[in-house]
């Protein structure tokens, strides 16, 4: 969940949580000087690299998740288009150049405020290692994926995509909606 706005980010005062007028959503608005703070989903971006029948992976050297693997992604900068985050993420999280195709999947995670957006991508050689957020990185076969410890379930939704499209021959354009998982009972 997003932290509430307690202060305007323009003059300072104290904020309320109303609806305002116009709106249909509770928002910080600031009586002193009339702003109204939105807070928005924040977008993921990211990769899934291939060599020859082969996807690069990246075991996390941070939390959430710190020593899971997951697809090279993170947040989305201001200024920044998809595909330059895309590009961006890769880069930091796997030292690694990629020609970026087409968007892959686009799963939204309203739970968390997130949508998260993977591209296919192409290595453009086997010049890669860690970044500073990564332990290691990995270019694996299907059978080499340690489906168990597959940080996000955005990631593992996405590689099952791209396994199940590659055995079809064609890949296509997935969306989905992740919920909180409930607890088995």
């Amino acid at each position: 969940m997003e932290p509430v706005i307690n202060y305007c980010s323009h003059c300072g005062a104290p904020v309320c949580q109303r609806i305002p007028p116009g709106d249909t959503l509770v928002r910080a608005v600031c009586d002193a000087c009339g702003s109204i703070h939105y807070q928005n989903p924040k977008l993921v971006v990211g990769s899934l690299p291939e060599w020859e029948g082969k996807v690069l992976l990246c075991r996390r050297a941070i939390e959430p998740r710190h020593g899971m693997w997951t697809l090279p992604a993170g947040f989305m900068e201001n200024y920044e288009t998809l595909p330059e985050a895309a590009t961006r993420e890769t880069l930091e999280e796997a030292c690694a150049c990629i020609e970026l195709g087409d968007m892959f999947t686009l799963i939204s995670v309203p739970h968390i405020c997130q949508v998260h957006a993977i591209y296919r991508a192409r290595l453009l050689n086997l010049d890669f290692a860690p970044g500073s957020e990564t332990l290691e990185v990995a270019l694996l076969a299907e059978h080499e994926i340690p489906w168990g410890e597959i940080a996000f379930r955005t990631i593992a939704m996405t590689l099952r995509h791209y396994y199940a499209d590659r055995k079809l021959g064609r890949f296509g354009f997935h969306t989905a909606e992740l919920r909180p998982q409930t607890p088995p009972k």
